[in-house]
């Protein structure tokens, strides 16, 4: 039985706005139907349900298109790997909860938090894999700014990280509603939100016009970049970048009065 988008919608838990986004992107086209309505069949349903499990596991729309599109494409040795992929995250999840639990009790204990192991369950492989990836694009800028970043969050008070990571979280949270009231990346609320990303920046290196408008860019052409801000909304990569560049230009870019 064929169903609307709406109610595809509301069934698997997503926005229709992220529905039409995947068929402006190719990545899911419904059938339309003689009044103009589009329509999910069984296939489209299968195919979701594959996009959804993929992006729950941070991986970025292109890829994900690129997969499904492929002719060799097996669906039951792709779900077996996707078992696979969501029980290693599982096991990491695990961590974080068990961090968390930690954290809890000694919070509750009136003890000092222990920073060492405050962060286990975040993967240093993949930050290091990150900051290989800036210096090899970037070069040397790059390379003194992640030391420079390094040096200022190891200085950092465990208080102070938690801090640091909660305040990049409510920034994310702030663009995503922008995006979501249809806001465009150059109107003051989206540049005050940019301003408020910058200092976020800034608390760990401050880049010049020209860095921070490359930062911006490698949201949208890093994959696991990419992905992760997928993951908070599918336009949300491209609508910070072009923030970003707009605040480059008009403030860092700026002539000193």
């Amino acid at each position: 039985m064929r169903q609307t988008v709406k109610q595809v919608a509301k069934a698997a838990g997503i926005s229709v706005r992220a529905l039409h986004h995947y068929d402006e992107i190719g990545l899911l086209t419904p059938e339309v139907g003689a009044n103009g309505y589009r329509y999910y069949g069984q296939q489209e349903l299968l195919r979701l349900q594959r996009i959804l499990f993929y992006r729950e596991l941070g991986v970025a729309l292109a890829d994900i298109r690129r997969m499904l599109d492929d002719p060799a494409f097996n669906t039951r040795a792709a779900l077996v790997e996707l078992r696979h992929r969501v029980e290693a995250e599982i096991d990491r999840r695990r961590d974080l909860a068990r961090t968390i639990d930690r954290t809890l009790a000694l919070i509750d204990a009136g003890q000092p938090l222990d920073a060492r192991r405050m962060f286990d369950g975040v993967s240093p492989e993949k930050q290091a894999a990150w900051e290989a990836e800036l210096m090899d694009r970037y070069g040397d800028h790059a390379t003194d700014a992640i030391r420079g970043a390094r040096a200022a969050q190891a200085a950092l008070s465990p208080a102070a990280m938690l801090d640091f990571k909660a305040e990049i979280d409510a920034i994310h949270a702030r663009f995503v509603a922008l995006i979501e009231r249809g806001l465009a990346p150059d109107t003051a609320e989206a540049q005050a939100a940019t301003a408020r990303h910058h200092d976020w920046v800034c608390r760990s290196w401050r880049p010049d016009a020209q860095a921070y408008a490359a930062l911006g860019a490698l949201y949208t052409d890093h994959a696991e970049f990419s992905a992760m801000y997928d993951a908070l909304h599918p336009r949300l990569a491209r609508f910070l970048a072009a923030a970003m560049a707009v605040y480059a230009q008009r403030v860092l870019a700026a002539p000193a009065a």
